[in-house]
């Protein structure tokens, strides 16, 4: 197995060299060498998805991959149109998983036209670029665990877009930094049924953490570490804004329908199901994540009896409902009086 790794390790070397050097050439013998040039591009992303399974792309090719979303939309959309198409061409599982980090880069730190391109979904009419539930790299046993995680991190990725569409920001950007009285004013503007909405998107944000894979071994793998480390900042982003959305829902407790008790009762409690499956994040304060766990506790026992008060006052309304329908059958009992007219127009008494 040693001597298959190794092997692999220096037929993956010489791929990108070669690649590299091809792609070098054909940039410097373009008449348009500048930094957006198609070539450069190229380069930039071969550096940026190399085959070693092991290390995270060099910070400066990740940031010269985000640089092409610094001047127009059609460089960006090259950019990112480029880097899908990598991720959806390759078969070889380290590639693809530097291409879903090089895509979570531009969420984090990207200009907010290369997020923007990002952000076509095929509800939209957009190509799903993201769809790699099919993945799969039998070359090693290395490369075979790490497709799982392929697998698992475009799921993660494509929910992250999908949370941060419907909050109206790139969840965890540094771009896209959200100012807390704003957001706590946005939220209290919301409808019920919206902020039901995007708690249970957090929530399925943080579910989707807990599904990561745990049969690789990490030790002294540097690129799973940061991969970790990246969706660690989104999970405490997550649960930052779960808060904000949780304290409001607290004062509204009184004018909650029975429909989005129970709704938010159920996110709430798969909330719960997350508590020591999610990731153990450095250097974060132990009083936030307890108190987290705490407020949603509190809050799960606050709606429950919501929830409960709610389907009392059903039970009341039905029986009411029921007992004066029995009340207008009563005034209509049949004596012996009354008659029947038919559409023949005679009359039929009910005689006893």
């Amino acid at each position: 197995m040693g001597k298959t790794r190794k092997m692999r390790g220096v037929m993956g070397a010489i791929k990108d060299k070669t690649s590299q050097s091809k792609a070098a050439i054909l940039s410097k013998l373009s008449a348009s060498a500048a930094s957006s040039s198609p070539y450069s591009l190229h380069l930039t992303l071969l550096r940026a998805t190399t085959h070693d399974p092991f290390a995270p792309p060099p910070e400066k090719h990740l940031a010269n991959l985000l640089s092409f979303g610094n001047s127009s939309r059609a460089t960006a959309s090259a950019a990112v149109e480029s880097l899908m198409d990598r991720l959806q061409t390759t078969h070889d599982s380290a590639v693809a998983i530097k291409c879903l980090l090089a895509v979570h880069h531009v969420i984090k730190y990207g200009s907010f036209i290369l997020q923007d391109q990002l952000a076509v979904y095929p509800a939209a009419g957009g190509r799903n670029y993201l769809n790699l539930s099919n993945f799969r790299d039998d070359s090693t046993p290395l490369a075979w665990e790490l497709s799982s995680w392929v697998r698992w991190y475009a799921q993660y990725v494509e929910k992250l877009l999908l949370t941060s569409r419907l909050l109206g920001f790139f969840l965890g950007s540094n771009s896209c930094t959200v100012d807390k009285e704003k957001e706590e004013d946005r939220v209290s503007a919301l409808m019920n049924a919206e902020l039901v909405r995007e708690t249970e998107s957090l929530v399925s944000l943080m579910e989707e953490i807990c599904r990561r894979p745990v049969s690789l071994d990490l030790d002294g793998n540097r690129l799973m570490m940061e991969i970790l480390g990246l969706v660690g900042e989104d999970q405490i982003c997550a649960m930052n804004e779960t808060i904000v959305r949780v304290n409001e829902f607290d004062e509204r407790l009184s004018c909650l329908s029975l429909c989005d008790s129970v709704e938010l009762l159920s996110a709430l409690k798969r909330s719960e199901e997350c508590e020591g499956r999610l990731l153990a994040v450095p250097n974060v304060k132990s009083d936030l994540v307890n108190g987290f766990w705490r407020l949603i506790k509190e809050t799960v026992v606050k709606v429950a009896k919501v929830k409960e008060e709610g389907n009392g006052k059903l039970v009341v309304a039905k029986r009411r409902h029921s007992l004066s329908e029995s009340a207008r059958f009563g005034d209509r009992d049949i004596r012996p009086s009354d008659s029947v007219r038919f559409p023949s127009g005679r009359p039929v008494s009910f005689g006893y």
